[in-house]
């Protein structure tokens, strides 16, 4: 999604918003992140506010209702939506702001115990009863065996680095597909990026394995979650060619499918 800097937004769309915030000292347009077409820290008078929004009529914008829906049951870690606004055809959210840079998933990185904390608090939060994605849902079109995959855990599912703020705690962010699954599926989905960090599929394996459901969990499903998921990457892949990211993704989970096949080797 192209990202527009927060002076091209309509008057509407930013008085809208300093309704809440009051007027702004200062503005840093963010530089990660892809799926917001406005995303900025403010500094207002009160404090401050990260922004981010998308088009009232862009595909996305849906992404963008879940994440204020869902944001009310996060655990205590997650930032909280402060407000939500829509004005001049945009749709916006107030976030308070973790000053911390993205986390680091490396071998040998201090952020990886800090990642473990923060899945261990998401494993002990109920998961809402409001309308979200089923992980069975989102996999059926990857695996013969979808029905593996049902549970009644509250799941990120985009474990990312860059939706992992890092201060003296970790911090998920950006929830935009917040998912009713198997406690096991975000440590599972968690290993993939750690492969794509650098990590071999066992010592990412010894990472997702600190979280008990992952520890406990049937290899047979995770066998089958593999598979499904190597095929999700492979498709996003096949969508861009020319995307490197992608393309290192999808090597990351046919390496881990692969070990999950014959982790012995």
């Amino acid at each position: 999604m192209a990202r527009l800097a927060w002076h091209h937004l309509p008057p509407a769309t930013r008085a809208a918003v300093q309704e809440h915030t009051g007027p702004f000292l200062t503005t840093t347009d963010a530089s990660t992140g892809a799926n917001s077409g406005v995303a900025v820290k403010a500094m207002t008078a009160s404090g401050e506010v990260f922004i981010k929004g998308i088009p009232v009529d862009h595909r996305q914008v849906k992404t963008q209702l879940r994440e204020a829906a869902v944001n009310p049951y996060l655990p205590k870690s997650c930032p909280r939506v402060l407000w939500h606004v829509q004005a001049g055809g945009w749709d916006l959210l107030g976030f308070e702001v973790i000053e911390g840079p993205v986390a680091d998933f490396s071998p040998g990185s201090p952020d990886l115990p800090l990642v473990v904390d923060a899945l261990t608090e998401l494993a002990r939060t109920p998961c809402p009863d409001i309308p979200l994605l089923s992980f069975t849902e989102r996999y059926e079109a990857y695996s013969d065996t979808p029905e593996l995959f049902a549970g009644d855990a509250l799941l990120h599912t985009d474990m990312a680095p860059h939706n992992v703020l890092i201060d003296h705690a970790a911090h998920l962010i950006d929830w935009a597909w917040p998912t009713r699954g198997p406690a096991w599926a975000d440590p599972a989905v968690w290993a993939v990026r750690l492969i794509d960090a650098g990590h071999t599929p066992q010592q990412a394996e010894q990472w997702a394995s600190r979280l008990p459901a992952f520890q406990v969990a049937d290899p047979g499903v995770l066998l089958a979650f593999a598979e499904a998921n190597a095929r999700h990457w492979q498709e996003v892949q096949a969508h861009e060619p020319a995307s490197a990211w992608k393309r290192q993704m999808a090597a990351s989970a046919i390496a881990w499918r692969d070990h999950r096949r014959h982790p012995a080797e």
